[in-house]
């Protein structure tokens, strides 16, 4: 595997220079950290000096992948998660007297917080007097989002945009508002509604010694040439 990534690498910097596209509505969402905007200006201008082109690509849906993927995934946990009962799999109570009490019982002990709101908001989305409104709305976005990804993808190797908004925040620091916790996956949703992949690499530091991520979208099945690429970008 070393040797097989070592072979991509030589090649990557020998072969053509890279066509990397970046999204300019990603330098100017609302709650950007100053110092990301800086990180990222910095990356663009070093894979220009490096002979990279680097364009930039509007993408009109950026307000819209954050609601798109949190329907879309509390959707599937409601879906996924009916199997954990205590019954089939899963964690089952031992204050649980009969059949009903099991259900509830277990479901209540055994999920946290987080899995509960997602399994509440999944079954509201999928439940019939919502679904059309709610989650088949979803699937269309997300239809339009995975096309305009792949068309900017034709055109260029690589989609080039920040990690997250602002740096690392304080462990338990936003666990009050889970709606800025999801507003926090707004660069990084894209390449999941897309189905393609993406890697978040640590690219800077703040003054006070937070890590700055940068993330990669590549093209469907170019993991190798991701990865290649990813490990000439930290090299830079």
């Amino acid at each position: 595997m070393h040797s097989s990534c070592s072979r991509l690498l030589a090649a990557a910097r020998q072969g053509r220079k890279k066509r990397i596209a970046y999204l300019p509505e990603t330098l100017h969402s609302e709650g950007l950290d100053p110092e990301v905007r800086s990180m990222m200006e910095r990356s663009i201008s070093q894979l220009e000096k490096e002979g990279h082109l680097v364009e930039a690509v509007s993408f009109p849906y950026l307000d819209y992948v954050v609601p798109t993927y949190y329907i879309l995934t509390m959707a599937e946990s409601s879906s996924n998660l009916a199997r954990y009962d205590g019954v089939h799999y899963g964690y089952r109570s031992k204050n649980a007297s009969d059949l009903e009490s099991t259900y509830k019982k277990s479901r209540s002990e055994g999920f946290g917080t987080e899995v509960k709101r997602r399994i509440m908001l999944g079954t509201f989305v999928l439940s019939a007097g919502y679904y059309d409104a709610y989650y088949a709305k979803a699937q269309r976005v997300r239809r339009l989002i995975r096309e305009k990804t792949e068309e900017i993808l034709k055109e260029h190797d690589f989609i080039l945009l920040p990690t997250s908004p602002g740096p690392a925040f304080k462990l338990g620091e936003k666990t009050d508002d889970p709606v800025v916790m999801y507003l926090a996956d707004i660069f990084t949703v894209q390449a999941s509604l897309a189905g393609i992949p993406a890697i978040s690499l640590p690219a800077a530091e703040t003054k006070e010694g937070l890590p700055l991520g940068i993330q990669l979208i590549g093209k469907r099945f170019g993991e190798a040439e991701l990865l290649a690429f990813s490990k000439e970008f930290m090299e830079m």
